[in-house]
């Protein structure tokens, strides 16, 4: 039967890691869902925008997107696994009728209903060691759809950004485009002692701007869009730039095909 597992937590607790792992395991059918979470005074929610989807979905190819409608297929499997995500400051009562109103709400949204939950922070089953406490949280994103980085320059912004340039970051991940047609997940949690920069296995061929998720999307305090904006404007790639860098590679990759 289809099992419905709740996960929360607080920002950068290792949710979507935990998930990954999990999925993994499970090694059969599974869908995926992120909920937009519930907010609080003076804590601002990390915007949902999709990265963590992406990220899953590119890792295991079977993962369904728990967010589109199911197939007649999918409705009529009844082995699915479904985990669910969201970003929670305040621990999750284990009963239904006491889970938090805004999830509560997507969930009848989605006809949802969890046979477990679970939040970071509270069940010993889940680890520990990333779970803070905020008491007041500032979140920022921005929508890269179609850039593309030059790749030094986001080693040199990334350092900057998880060091205190633009305020104290203490939550950032993003999906970033490089010209070789490669994406890399980039994960920063100011608990850990460095920042995960993961390539995703989905590779596109370099022929212009991808057409796939990119975003930026940080918690903190004191922090400075402006700034952060500025930066990234000069580290993207201008077309001709793009061009230049992409060129060569698709002589190699032509070079590379087999002739009869």
């Amino acid at each position: 039967m289809q099992q419905t597992w709740l996960i929360t937590g607080p920002p950068g607790c290792g949710k979507t890691n935990w998930i990954r792992e999990t999925l993994l395991n499970h090694g059969g059918a599974c869908v995926y869902l992120r909920l937009d979470g519930s907010t609080h005074d003076g804590l601002e929610l990390g915007h949902n925008a999709g990265i963590d989807r992406s990220w899953l979905m590119d890792q295991i190819p079977q993962l369904e997107d728990g967010s589109e409608p199911p197939s007649d297929s999918q409705l009529s499997s009844d082995e699915r696994f479904v985990l669910i995500e969201a970003q929670q400051f305040s621990s999750t009562a284990q009963n239904d009728d006491e889970l938090d109103p805004q999830i509560k709400q997507q969930l009848q949204q989605f006809n949802l209903t969890p046979d477990r939950t679970l939040h970071f922070g509270v069940d010993p089953e889940l680890p520990k060691q990333d779970t803070l406490d905020f008491t007041k949280l500032e979140a920022w994103h921005l929508d890269l759809q179609g850039c593309v980085w030059d790749p030094n320059s986001l080693s040199s912004f990334w350092f900057e950004l998880v060091n205190g340039a633009y305020g104290d970051v203490y939550r950032a991940k993003a999906l970033m485009n490089m010209p070789d047609g490669r994406s890399f997940f980039c994960n920063w949690m100011v608990s850990q002692s460095g920042s995960q920069f993961l390539p995703l296995q989905s590779v596109v061929p370099p022929t212009g701007r991808p057409n796939r998720p990119s975003h930026l999307v940080i918690q903190g305090k004191g922090l400075i869009p402006a700034g952060i904006e500025s930066t990234i404007h000069d580290c993207l790639l201008s077309d001709d730039v793009l061009e230049l860098q992409q060129a060569p590679l698709r002589d190699q990759q032509a070079n590379l095909q087999p002739t009869l």
